[in-house]
């Protein structure tokens, strides 16, 4: 049974671990709020910028746009894995990491070409101990995403898309579903789906009051206008998804964060518990002597 000295430096050192994890759980949620507000901020952009690519997309053909074109025969692909840059945030970078190491075995059986684009410290090692060597990198952006790391990723993914040389560029990452929980997606953004994109916004538009149909003409062509709306749509993408997923890392940290103190919490009352108890019974063992030693004299 350890002694009292070495009970009360382990007390003594959960105490310390808790004040800490504490402390990082208040810092959390305080930047949960942030980037909840970023989301906040930025969400009637993006649901008027789909409104619009819904509107345009219907009068325009898919093989009037490269970025529509789906190609029955996927031999390249590009993965862009967005995770943040520090740990202690629970699973939440090991999920997404784990999914896309898992797309990249299955694709690599299946003949593809996988390249990575790595969005966080945590991606980055990750794909580098594995010896796979990310086409695009950003660090020290993951709780404050900016536009130019989205439009970065989208210029790059929309060359590389008209260019041929892939056939399909796919984003994972961490929806926060709410304050507690997020959600792992893995979305295809190109080639654009503009059916799911009208699937996705048809509730919204079914709620809302009743417009008056409309003729509308383009000037320049619809097919003009959907090639200079394509590439804006798909930065207010990635740039919502950056965002989101920084919400998301926040929320998952404040939670790993009130476990550990909550676990800390419940370590310092077994240990005290344990002290109480050692501590008892030296008392009870030197009374017993000094009763014993006592009782020995009068003999």
């Amino acid at each position: 049974m350890p002694n009292l000295h070495d009970i009360e430096k382990r007390i003594k050192s959960v105490s310390s671990t808790m004040q800490i994890t504490r402390t990082m759980e208040m810092v959390a949620g305080a930047k949960v709020k942030h980037a909840s507000e970023r989301i906040i901020t930025a969400t009637p952009y993006a649901e008027s910028m789909t409104e619009m690519l819904q509107g345009v997309a219907e009068r325009v053909q898919a093989s009037e746009n490269p970025l529509l074109e789906k190609r029955a025969d996927v031999k390249r692909m590009l993965v862009v894995a967005v995770v943040s840059d520090r740990g202690l945030a629970g699973g939440f970078n090991s999920n997404v990491l784990r999914t896309v190491e898992k797309l990249i075995r299955a694709k690599k059986a299946q003949g593809v070409e996988v390249e990575v684009i790595a969005c966080g410290k945590k991606a980055i090692g990750f794909f580098k101990y594995r010896k796979i060597e990310p086409v695009l990198d950003f660090k020290d952006l993951s709780a404050d995403p900016t536009l130019e790391e989205a439009n970065a990723i989208a210029d790059y993914a929309v060359a590389a898309y008209e260019e041929g040389r892939v056939d399909e560029v796919v984003l994972v990452y961490n929806h926060s579903k709410n304050a507690a929980e997020q959600v792992l997606r893995e979305e295809v953004i190109l080639p654009v789906d503009t059916q799911a994109v009208m699937t996705a916004s048809a509730e919204p538009a079914e709620a809302a009051t009743e417009s008056i149909p409309a003729s509308v003409e383009f000037e320049p062509e619809p097919a003009d206008v959907l090639a200079r709306l394509l590439p804006a749509y798909l930065r207010t993408s990635i740039y919502h998804a950056l965002i989101d997923s920084a919400a998301g890392e926040q929320s998952a940290r404040r939670t790993a964060m009130h476990s550990a103190t909550e676990n800390a919490n419940e370590m310092v009352e077994t240990l005290s518990r344990l002290y109480n108890r050692v501590r008892q019974g030296a008392i009870t063992t030197e009374i017993s002597e000094i009763v014993g030693g006592a009782a020995a004299l009068e003999d």
